[in-house]
């Protein structure tokens, strides 16, 4: 006789308690078709990522629009962890975004949650792929709040809004906070689209954060070579000539 499968453990996370507790709910109608053992609740991205990573997590029902850190940016995150949940993603009606889930067959519940939709994507679910989240974000353009890595098998978070600057150096980025460095594996050319509001390029291989800019100076003995200086950093970052005049201009704008 083969013993029963064991419950697939299923963290819920949606910014609204009421969505929280009609998913629970929705989950204890499907006992008798599918064994769950809900280990948790989380009210935002960044708890989510912090219970996952305290505790064994099969599935994840992901809310996709939550202030702060939204579903898609949480699944990206999670995605770097040796061994990532599966995810399925929840939202309300919005038809170009089901049809980017579609595509790249990813599931994903409408609200309401009906139980028969959830036990299907439960029964099916399993881990994205990172070209599939790339589409996702395609779909729900937004930039995300937090960049991260994997340090030891954990998820280190790294908050946009304390990055000083961001440089290219071969298949890596520098990412230089005031506390200390990163490297990440992500296209310099991508950063800047993706958060191009608050950084500002200075040469071909670096972005620095546009109020984080404290002087632009003249190297002596340098015709035409330039500096920059950011708050909270000693060191001089070099001003590219054809980026000096391009830099001079937005901050005049700023």
């Amino acid at each position: 006789m083969n013993a029963p499968n064991p419950p697939l453990r299923v963290l819920i996370v949606d910014d609204e308690a009421p969505a929280r507790r009609r998913l629970r709910d929705v989950l204890a109608d499907c006992a008798d078709e599918l064994a769950v053992d809900i280990v948790g609740e989380a009210g935002s991205g960044l708890e989510a990522l912090e219970q996952v990573q305290q505790q064994p997590v099969d599935a994840v029902l992901l809310d996709i629009r939550m202030p702060g850190m939204d579903g898609l940016e949480c699944a990206a995150h999670l995605n770097r962890l040796p061994a990532p949940p599966a995810i399925i993603f929840s939202t309300a009606y919005d038809a170009y975004a089901c049809q980017a889930f579609d595509l790249n067959a990813v599931d994903y519940l409408l609200k309401p949650v009906r139980a028969d939709r959830l036990v299907r994507a439960l029964s099916r679910a399993h881990r994205l792929t990172a070209t599939a989240l790339d589409h996702l974000r395609e779909a729900h353009p937004k930039a995300r709040s937090h960049l991260s890595v994997n340090e030891k098998g954990r998820i280190v978070l790294i908050p946009v809004a304390d990055i000083l600057y961001l440089k290219a150096e071969l298949k890596y980025v520098t990412v230089r906070t005031a506390v200390r460095e990163f490297l990440i594996e992500e296209s310099l050319t991508r950063l800047e689209i993706e958060f191009g509001d608050a950084f500002l390029r200075i040469h071909r291989n670096c972005l620095v954060a546009s109020a984080r800019i404290r002087e632009i100076g003249k190297l002596p003995g340098e015709d035409d070579g330039h500096f920059l200086r950011l708050d909270g950093l000693a060191e001089r970052l070099m001003v590219s000539r054809r980026q000096y005049s391009v830099l001079r201009e937005k901050i005049r704008a700023f």
